[in-house]
Order: C-alpha cells, then structure tokens, then sequence
C-alpha cells in the first residue's frame, strides 16, 4: 500500500494538468554574461490535455516530450524542430513519462508506470522497438544520466532521495534527502544537479561525481524547483510567469529574462535548453 500511496503522489500534478492542460512553448534564446532576451514565442504542441517533460536531442532536430493519448495514458512523442512534424515514439499498455536521450544515442530513456503502481527506469530504441528496463526494484520518480554506466536518481520515498546508480553491478549511493524532481546533467562536468527542499529553503546543489563532492550552487526561485542548463554553464529558472538567469560569480542572483511584451507566462514549470542554446521549451498551462 505504502509503494502504491508514493507513485499516486508523484503523478498528482500530471493529472492536475490532464484536467487544465498544459502546452510546450518554445522560444528563442539569447545569453548574455549579465541579461538573457527570449523571443519568437510559438506552442509546438496545441494538443487538449497533458503536454510536458520536453527534452531537446543533443545532436538531432528533435524534441521529445510526454503526451497524455485519449485514454489519459502518457506516451512519448518528439517534434521536429525543421519539419515541425510531431511523431508518436512509444504506443504501450504502460505510461512513460520524462523521456531522455541516452549517453550513447541509441535510446530515450524514460520512467515506465505500471498499473500495479511500479515506476521502472527503461529505454526504448530510437529507431523503435520494445523497451529494455535498466532498473524495475526502485519506484523512479526522474533521472539524469552521467554517462553511459552512471545515472541519477530521484527515488520516491519518505523522504524522497537522490541515488547515483552504477548500472553495471547496481552499485547505489544515497547523495542526499528531501529532493525535488528537478534532476539534470550539469554540461560540461562529470555532475548532476538538483534541488534540496532544506526548512531554510530550497537549494540547487551539486554532485561532483569525480571529486564526490557535494557543492551548493544558488538557491532556488521561492517556491520554484524546475530549472534547466544552458551549454555553457548557466542555469535558467522561472517564478511562474517569467524567466530569470543565474548571475554566477558576477552578481550572484537571479537577474530577469526579457521576454516579448506580448506574451504572458501561465504556471511555467519544466524547462530545457537546446544543444546550441539557441532555443528554450517551457511547459505552460493553458
């Protein structure tokens, strides 16, 4: 019962957004060292329902994000960011959410519900295929790859726990309690991100896998968890309707994205960044 009670916990905002719906917008962006400008606004998914969990490919035109069907089940679908054609990646009995492209390129990992209450980490092949599950005796809640045998974890639990999981012999170190879902592979390090709900208030912290570190970044927006990384090291968060840009060692705060005067942000909540950093996705309610 307890194992049933913490996957309907998770999924509690995806149904919440299966009532009011949410979009995929995705916008122009421009970094600079101390300002950020977003332009050229457009929804790519202007589909009734659950839209989210968007995930740039690193090398290939390809958006992949979770999508609820007619029946409220969650599939994976990518959009093409040249033809702008979407395309249905997973049609299963199960519920996949928070796809992922894997190290290696040859998968899109994701979180696999189970009726029976089970959230399993599996892949599925990009070129299509069944799934291989990697990790089906932790309930999985989100996850960050660091390489190819490494991955991060966000085990649901009371607390909640980040887990670093060595595949290969499933070798698992407990980093840190109290997390929030908002778990990412830090470019350009051997890292991951993510975020402790501390009583004092909510921080991003860092795991350095190679130094096994632990390192405070920034503390969150209030009350915000979701934030994504640019290609060169910064970190993007929104307050609900705007966006704002970790000032790093310069100024140490968050300093507000400029956005177009004509749109005005709903309940922003998951964001990610393109490769190139030329483009951001953030998930919207209708």
């Amino acid at each position: 019962m307890k194992r049933t009670l913490l996957c309907i916990s998770l999924l509690i905002p995806a149904f919440m957004y299966s009532q009011g719906g949410s979009e995929i917008m995705l916008f122009d962006l421009s970094i600079h060292k101390n300002s950020g400008h977003l332009t050229n606004p457009r929804n790519i998914t202007q589909h009734p329902g659950y839209d989210n969990q968007p995930f740039f490919h690193p090398t290939q035109p390809l958006l992949f994000y979770a999508s609820f069907d007619d029946q409220g089940r969650a599939e994976i679908r990518s959009y093409n960011l040249k033809s702008k054609k979407t395309i249905q990646v997973t049609q299963t009995s199960e519920r996949e959410y928070s796809p992922t492209v894997t190290p290696d390129l040859k998968y899109v990992s994701c979180i696999i519900q189970r009726d029976n209450g089970a959230q399993d980490l599996g892949k599925y092949p990009l070129e299509g295929g069944t799934a291989v599950v990697m990790v089906d005796y932790l309930t999985v809640g989100y996850h960050a790859w660091l390489d190819n045998s490494n991955v991060g974890l966000f085990v649901l639990g009371e607390p909640n726990s980040f887990h670093i999981l060595r595949l290969p012999d499933r070798a698992d170190t407990v980093i840190a309690t109290n997390i929030g879902r908002s778990v990412h592979k830090v470019p350009g390090e051997h890292a991951i991100s993510f975020v402790v709900k501390a009583e004092t208030g909510w921080q991003i912290m860092k795991w350095n896998h190679e130094n096994k570190k632990l390192i405070l970044l920034a503390p969150c927006l209030p009350n915000r968890e979701d934030l994504a990384w640019t290609p060169d090291g910064k970190m993007i968060m929104s307050d609900g309707t705007g966006f704002f840009v970790w000032g790093g060692t310069d100024q140490q705060k968050w300093i507000p994205i400029t956005t177009p005067p004509d749109w005005k942000g709903k309940e922003i909540t998951r964001l990610t960044v393109s490769a190139d950093g030329k483009m951001l996705a953030a998930v919207v309610a209708e």
